[in-house]
């Protein structure tokens, strides 16, 4: 073992012991260490849980249409996906907006509709309902997300009246459309705030009832198979659509949502880096009142013939020993707490609002997470970066010192 790793590691561990500025030192990276990985793994996890229920309600890619897809044209869209080999399944929608109103309450909600029996080889809404059956799901009936039917009072087998643009253009040609007065056959919870609060499920023909779209569509919910990656899949789409249409990958339909999340995760990792870097300054300081401590026995090293750069290696050293082991104590820490995340998050919502009144504001009972090997990766790389980066002013300090002016250090 080269000399200079080997002083580095007796100051470190003088007589086989933890000295208590290593100790003090180690637990600092530890620390950062621990909150970034619980931070960018619960990020992650919630992004990961989102991406999983977009795929849910609208499958890996949706063809979409410039305008509307007539039945030509859906044939010819339909032709396209058949003949790509990476498409499981697909099943064609409409959407828009419509004024849903119960007991003179209303509410603005955003209304699909699909065709139910094409629509279970894509989309598994069955999983998603918590109040009636997919099954009774007709012309003359809707499905509500939950906190939309809450907020309207509604229950299964209640009636609600729909208002859709159509009867404003047809008032305007002096004709009068009633509302459509439909069933409510199920209810259904996706788990996201936005998905869940305004969001109408219906048939093909009921949609385009309500908006006049006579046998046309907007576009197709597209299943591809197991391992096929969407990007790839949607370019191959792209080539073979209709001008009329082209295809967009789940990440691309919700691209401004997903910019923010990746937005939040990136600033909540940079803002926890500073506790590495006050970790890393705590480090040097340490090491420079060693090196001031042990002036005259660095002297006495060069004196003995040890070169300046053999000196600065010992103190770089003992910052890279630091990282490391601060590093693996964090990564325990962190992981220790991603595995115990649920236990804790009960036992904050016991401590403080209940956890019914946790989960009705914050929409979740069990915080989700998911780790990547590359965020892990970027964890170790730049904590053992910060901590031996820490380590070269009182290397350099230490290098400059001659020996003679050392030896007369009092």
């Amino acid at each position: 073992m080269p000399w200079p790793i080997y002083l580095a590691l007796k100051q470190l561990f003088p007589t086989g012991r933890v000295s208590f500025f290593t100790l003090i030192s180690i637990l600092g990276v530890g620390l950062g260490v621990a909150l970034m990985l619980v931070s960018t793994s619960v990020m992650g996890g919630f992004g990961h849980q989102i991406q999983r229920m977009i795929i849910d309600t609208q499958g890996e890619v949706q063809i979409r249409a410039r305008g509307v897809l007539d039945p030509k044209l859906a044939d010819a869209t339909e032709d396209a996906l058949k003949k790509t080999s990476s498409v499981a399944s697909f099943a064609p929608f409409a959407a828009g907006v419509v004024m849903l109103e119960f007991e003179r309450r209303p509410a603005f909600p955003a209304i699909t509709g699909f065709d139910v029996e094409r629509m279970k080889e894509v989309i598994p809404l069955q999983r998603y309902l918590i109040s009636g059956r997919l099954d009774d799901l007709d012309d003359d009936s809707v499905i509500l997300s939950s906190i939309l039917a809450r907020n309207l009072g509604v229950r299964v087998g209640d009636n609600v009246s729909i208002y859709s643009p159509l009867m404003m253009e047809r008032l305007k040609n002096n004709e009068v459309m009633l509302p459509r007065e439909v069933r409510v056959a199920g209810i259904f919870q996706i788990g996201h705030q936005q998905l869940d609060s305004s969001t109408v499920l219906c048939s093909l023909r009921l949609m385009q009832d309500l908006y006049g779209l006579g046998h046309t569509v907007h576009g197709y919910n597209v299943r591809l198979k197991p391992g096929v990656d969407e990007y790839a899949a949607a370019a191959a789409l792209n080539d073979a659509l209709p001008p009329q249409a082209y295809a967009l990958t789940w990440f691309e339909s919700n691209a401004d949502f997903q910019a923010v999340l990746s937005f939040e995760r990136n600033m909540i990792f940079f803002l926890l880096t500073f506790i590495i870097v006050v970790a890393a300054f705590s480090i040097t300081s340490s090491l420079l009142m060693s090196v001031v401590r042990k002036t005259r026995e660095i002297g006495l090293l060069a004196a003995m013939g040890g070169k300046a750069q053999d000196v600065a290696l010992c103190f770089c050293a003992q910052g890279l020993v630091i990282g490391a082991g601060g590093t693996a104590v964090g990564l325990a820490l962190g992981f220790a707490l991603l595995h115990w995340r649920d236990n804790l998050v009960q036992l904050i919502a016991r401590f403080t609002m209940g956890q019914e009144a946790f989960v009705k504001f914050y929409q979740f009972s069990s915080l989700p997470a998911h780790t990547t090997p590359k965020d892990v990766a970027i964890i170790v790389i730049f904590s053992l970066v910060a901590a031996t980066l820490a380590g070269l002013i009182p290397a350099w300090r230490a290098a400059r010192l001659k020996p003679v002016e050392a030896l007369r250090s009092e």
